[in-house]
């Protein structure tokens, strides 16, 4: 018996002096070389979003994808546009647009993770000299909101507002009110809303009002 105490007591010793001996090994799974720098970590490898600045390429006049694929590749990820009409369309297909303004201005050197904002209309329409401004929000009182589109205004009434809206034209179903613009509204301008219904009279964008 204490021949086999013995012996345990040997073939102990040379695991924990075999495993003192062997290498410790680096994330990877290989060996660690004795002195070798550590190996950087992703968050300060410099290699992140938006980790890097670039020059914002002059975007203005061309078709929106063409623009959107061009500011890409100059590293830009987080794209967006919005209606310069004002009408608060939305850019569905965008080879049926082109930009009209861009921010941040062309030439600006900027980091590739901020916002780049394009100021669009359709092909066929002409850019306004100066992004036209959203209806103002109904408040107490009834805003002005003839000629602006019937969309945008809809979103500048409050959400428990009662609206009715009817082509002035020839009595046509107002389907996608993007497409509609207002001609005359009730309550007018100025008079007091206080919950109020509200109805306007309407022609598409490329028809002039009765």
């Amino acid at each position: 018996m204490r021949i086999h105490h013995t012996a345990g007591l040997l073939t102990a010793s040379a695991v924990l002096a075999l495993a003192a001996c062997t290498p410790q090994s680096a994330d990877d799974g290989k060996p660690t070389t004795p002195g070798a720098p550590a190996k950087p970590s992703a968050a300060h490898s410099g290699a992140g979003p938006g980790s890097r600045t670039a020059t914002l390429p002059d975007l203005v006049g061309k078709g929106l994808q063409a623009a959107q694929d061009e500011a890409q590749a100059a590293g830009f990820r987080d794209l967006a546009s919005h209606d310069a009409l004002g009408r608060d369309r939305l850019q569905v297909l965008d080879r049926n647009w082109k930009v009209c303004s861009q921010t941040p201005a062309a030439g600006t050197k900027t980091d590739t993770g901020a916002r780049i904002d394009l100021g669009t209309v359709k092909l066929e329409e002409t850019c306004p000299a100066h992004d036209a401004p959203a209806p103002s929000a109904a408040g107490d009182t009834m805003p002005d909101f003839v000629g602006k589109g019937m969309k945008a205004v809809r979103a500048a009434l409050p959400g428990n507002a009662s609206v009715t809206v009817k082509d002035a034209l020839h009595g046509r179903m107002v389907l996608m009110e993007s497409n509609w613009q207002v001609c005359a509204q009730t309550p007018a301008a100025g008079a007091p809303l206080a919950g109020r219904p509200v109805s306007f009279q309407v022609v598409k964008t490329d028809e002039k009002c009765p």
